[in-house]
């Protein structure tokens, strides 16, 4: 069987050459996605000069000494490296899944990084995930790159990032709207961090299908809407379930799309096939009101290079590239409101 120590070499390599690690240290990627290349029970995520061991393994004690093994080799790779947390996803308690330190003091965790120019702040053991989600960066980027002037609604915002990049490209408005308040207390911190004061209409805290009814009621529209959901949810108001219900959450937002703006969809699920999703994406423009503008691509540190990746994916992703299937939708409107 292939070891970590015969695949990471490859992988840090691919990541060097294209361009992902800095020498200030400061940016964030995922440094070997074991998924594709080559050891599913791994992925090793770097953010500044903390690495993130996210530990898959099928028991729910994880494997430590594998996850040891980890740090021990990205520390000889990249010597700037003094903290590393170990999270174990299926274990039972909260702190093992949010993650227990390997290497150094929590209190000297990394606690921003910097993408496209723009301060991310992190929180890196609020939750299993790391308050950064990497594989949405492309996404990011088109949102910086494109929102300048716009106004727009990050809803399931998490930590609001997909809104930091479109503020920082010069959206007009922003308003980020997630059920966790201590979530949205993270993009707070990069408002901050960017010079920007946080400003109370730009975060609200509350259930998605309650902000959307209240938006609709107050006749509000957007430019552009981010419905990036989790997995499966259920509140009082509603549920999510993105294997069987991601065509009912997109229709309840897309009346507060002005024309000809942006409904930008992702689909992290990864045992949704990517023609599942195109299929949903079909039946949404089939009214003609609906087209695909674009699908963003996952970045090479997720889907691996020639060099490095290792097998199939559990499902097949195509015509997207990754099992994060992003899609930016135009929106036509029959009353034309812009």
């Amino acid at each position: 069987m292939t070891t970590l120590s015969q695949l990471l070499p490859a992988a840090l390599e691919a990541r060097r050459a294209a361009g992902l690690l800095d020498d200030k240290h400061q940016s964030a990627c995922r440094l070997f996605n074991g998924f594709v290349e080559g050891l599913p029970a791994m992925a090793l995520d770097l953010y500044g000069t903390t690495l993130v061991v996210n530990d898959h393994a099928e028991s729910k004690r994880g494997d430590e000494a594998l996850a040891r093994q980890a740090v021990e080799l990205v520390r000889q790779a990249l010597p700037f490296v003094t903290t590393a947390l170990w999270k174990v996803r299926s274990a039972d308690a909260a702190e093992t899944r949010n993650g227990l330190m390997l290497l150094g003091d929590e209190k000297a965790l990394c606690r921003r990084v910097m993408e496209d120019g723009v301060w991310y702040a992190l929180s890196l053991r609020l939750n299993r995930d790391s308050s950064l989600y990497l594989d949405t960066r492309e996404l990011r980027a088109w949102a910086k790159r494109a929102l300048g002037g716009k106004r727009v609604l990050n809803t399931f915002a998490y930590t609001a990032s997909l809104g930091v990049a479109a503020k920082a490209g010069g959206a007009s408005e922003v308003l980020n709207t997630d059920l966790n308040n201590a979530f949205l207390t993270v993009g707070r911190d990069s408002w901050a961090m960017n010079g920007w004061p946080p400003r109370r209409p730009e975060f609200r805290a509350g259930d998605f299908f309650d902000v959307v009814g209240q938006l609709k009621r107050e006749k509000r529209s957007f430019d552009c809407v981010f419905v990036d959901p989790p997995l499966f949810s259920v509140t009082e108001q509603g549920r999510v379930d993105l294997v069987s219900d991601m065509e009912r959450l997109l229709n309840k937002v897309r009346p507060l799309v002005a024309h000809d703006g942006y409904l930008v969809a992702v689909n992290n699920a990864v045992f949704v096939p990517g023609a599942d999703f195109q299929g949903v994406i079909a039946r949404l423009c089939g009214d003609g009101y609906l087209s695909l503008e674009a699908r963003v691509p996952a970045p090479v540190d997720f889907t691996g290079t020639a060099a490095t990746r290792a097998g199939a994916p559990r499902v097949d992703p195509s015509p997207f590239n990754h099992s994060t299937k992003m899609a930016v939708l135009r929106v036509k409107r029959k009353d034309a409101r812009a």
